[in-house]
């Protein structure tokens, strides 16, 4: 039961910060008990890393589709298009990756 700062988001992401305060229960000196209660909690209006990251993604997405569309109506452009299309696959399960690491953050409270 040793306090530990806290930043949270408004994503409602967080992260354990400084250790700010020993409890009685560890008695050496530099050590923790290991159970880590919240002594301060700063509050950042910003997004989190990875709530950015997932936004960049999006917007690479978004632009690779848009590209694929013109290409369409352009027409002769096969090969690229499939290329293309397996990456915006590849970055989307990047995406879900991210999200599910973000929401078991934001559960583990």
């Amino acid at each position: 039961m040793c306090y530990f700062e806290q930043t949270r988001w408004s994503c409602g992401y967080w992260k354990w910060g400084n250790f700010r305060q020993q409890c009685n229960k560890e008695y050496r000196t530099g050590e923790t008990c290991g159970l880590k209660l919240v002594y301060d909690t700063s509050y950042q209006p910003s997004q989190c890393k990875i709530c950015e990251q997932m936004s960049k993604k999006t917007r690479r997405v978004r632009k690779m589709s848009d590209d694929i569309s013109r290409w369409q109506r352009e027409g002769n452009r096969r090969a690229t298009i499939e290329k293309t299309q397996k990456d915006i696959q590849e970055i989307q399960s990047q995406i879900n990756e991210l999200w599910r690491g973000h929401e078991d953050k934001i559960r583990s409270v």
